[in-house]
């Protein structure tokens, strides 16, 4: 079990490594070397003195809980991170101590086992912190040069694509133990510098091996916590008393705050990101795992309580996680550094017939974003007072300057096909696969299946099977203008159906709770009264009764 969990938890720490970019943090590198640096020790000694108050731990098994507690879980951060979705300053600050204060905190909590061992042993001190200095500089060599050189064949394409992931995973598990080979415990932190290293270079395909180590992570994560908490015993929480319950006040109420205010002093975080900072530090598997690791050792060490070591911090991982969990969303709300709800829509084009929808769609109270390299239609759009980007949606000027908060869904009204298609590529990761939509083209309508790109490759059909960009374009052409209508119980979407017939092409729905659907040819959408339609209508002779056009000047 002890070499899967040590290959298991190497394997987490470089998947998270792999996410981590300096450009992210450009401006806040002071307060997250702050975190992981004298703030870590802040927060170790208060969970300490709080194990050696509360709980009754030893000298050396406080000093040794101190150091366990300095880590702060990527793997829970990063999902609570996607929940909450604070502002990119806190979750960068965030990810960035999760990640790195990781291998430092086991480097910390082997450092602090030695120690122990050796004042067991009546072993030199010194001897110990120059096993710390190695262990150090073995792990940041081999992880910078595992690094480089892997992420140099992948640059150069000298590895066929699809053994990009096979190879990954042997190499973590190569570095890992060779730096362990060279200095026991080192192995941690040569991953996550391997990660970080090939996070950072430029024009090295990663997006397969990510998407691989995502998924395997959350496979490994899961497991570990059921097999380290089937180790322990219910008798052993009993043990622990309402003491663990006063560690985890200190943690949550007086170390962290602590240590985020030392942290942040001087910085450009807000008060309320401080605030927000000071209160996500969940503890994950990590922590877990060096414990379970450490523990036996301990109690064959002849260590006293070192038994209750495992439940302590399983009992602090699951408070932080429950209550941080439950608090932190709100509270960002509260202070008012959460992003907003991703209800907006990224519209590929400016064209006519992508500035009309995203009129309607701003005068019914939803964001848009029009994305065209097309200075002319984008002036157009501007003129119109639409949110406009200026340059092609799927460019590298787009990953760095095309702002996706608070937007949820892509949709693609332009006259090209393929780029409609490389923006549903491009997008699928940051909004997922069933919020592309893409206009169809003549291609489709004319049966040219040769010609025309994969279906599966561009999202729902947008409008229906028979509605293509010339069709629609045309009708804007000769007047139809899209209009918003209300069902009631008199007038429901069947009679909407007869009085327009073939003069209107629905294209959104809003039922009573402001939630939006678009007609689609895979998903068959029955509108109720109450809700409202949004059509493109051709005119024919006066306007409707029923049908109100939408307001321009929204």
């Amino acid at each position: 079990m002890f070499p899967f969990v040590s290959l298991a938890v190497a394997l987490i720490l470089f998947e998270g490594s792999l996410g981590l970019r300096f450009s992210e943090i450009r401006g806040l590198e002071r307060v997250v070397r702050r975190l992981v640096g004298a703030g870590s020790l802040i927060s170790g000694l208060v969970a300490g003195m709080a194990a050696y108050w509360l709980v009754g731990f030893g000298w050396e098994l406080a000093a040794l809980f101190g150091a366990l507690m300095v880590v702060t879980g990527p793997t829970v951060v990063v999902p609570m991170l996607r929940a909450i979705r604070p502002s990119a300053a806190v979750s960068n600050v965030l990810r960035w101590e999760g990640i790195v204060i990781d291998p430092l905190g086991a480097l910390l909590t082997v450092l602090v086992f030695e120690f122990i061992v050796a004042s067991r042993g009546g072993g030199p001190v010194l001897e110990v912190l120059l096993h710390f200095l190695l262990l150090v500089a073995a792990g940041g060599l081999i992880g910078l040069a595992a690094g480089y050189l892997f992420g140099l064949v992948l640059r150069r394409h000298w590895l066929p694509e699809y053994l990009h992931n096979v190879v990954s995973l042997n190499l973590v598990f190569v570095v890992f133990a060779g730096a362990n080979l060279l200095a026991e415990e080192s192995g941690l932190l040569a991953v996550t510098v391997m990660g970080m290293v090939m996070a950072n270079m430029r024009r090295v395909p990663m997006e397969g091996i990510l998407d691989f180590k995502e998924s395997l992570s959350l496979l490994l994560i899961s497991a570990l916590f059921v097999i380290l908490a089937a180790r322990i015993q219910p008798e052993a929480f009993r043990q622990l008393g309402w003491g663990a319950f006063g560690v985890f006040l200190a943690i949550q109420f007086l170390g962290r705050p602590l240590k985020v205010a030392y942290a942040t002093w001087g910085s450009r975080l807000s008060p309320g990101e401080r605030v927000l900072v000071a209160w996500i530090g969940p503890r994950g598997i990590v922590a877990a795992a060096i414990a379970a690791l450490l523990a036996l050792r301990l109690e064959e060490a002849g260590v006293p309580q070192a038994g209750l070591m495992v439940p302590l911090v399983f009992s602090i991982i699951i408070a932080t996680v429950l209550v941080q969990g439950a608090i932190a969303r709100p509270l960002a709300r509260r202070l008012g550094v959460a992003e907003p709800e991703p209800n907006g829509l990224l519209i590929v084009g400016a064209n006519r017939l992508a500035r009309a929808v995203a009129e309607a769609l701003n005068g019914q109270g939803f964001r848009t974003l029009l994305a065209d390299s097309s200075r002319e239609q984008v002036n157009a759009a501007r003129m119109q007072g639409l949110s406009v980007f200026y340059g092609n949606p799927v460019s590298a000027h787009a990953d760095r300057h095309l702002e996706l908060v608070g937007l949820g869904r892509l949709l693609g009204l332009s006259p090209d096909p393929d780029l409609n298609a490389l923006a549903a590529l491009r997008y699928r990761g940051e909004f997922g696969a069933g919020e592309i939509y893409h206009l169809q083209s003549s291609l489709d309508t004319k049966g040219e299946r040769r010609r025309a790109v994969a279906l599966e490759q561009r999202g729902s059909c947008l409008f229906g099977a028979d509605h293509n960009y010339a069709e629609l374009d045309r009708m804007l052409a000769d007047g139809a203008e899209i209009r918003a209508t209300q069902l009631t119980e008199e007038f429901a979407f069947e009679d909407f159906h007869r009085r327009y017939w073939k003069r209107a092409v629905p294209l959104f729905a809003i039922d009573p709770r402001a939630r939006l659907r678009i007609f689609t040819a895979q998903d068959q959408i029955d509108p109720k009264p109450g809700w409202t339609v949004l059509a493109l209508v051709l005119p024919d002779g006066e306007p409707e009764k029923d049908q109100t056009p939408v307001d321009k000047t929204a």
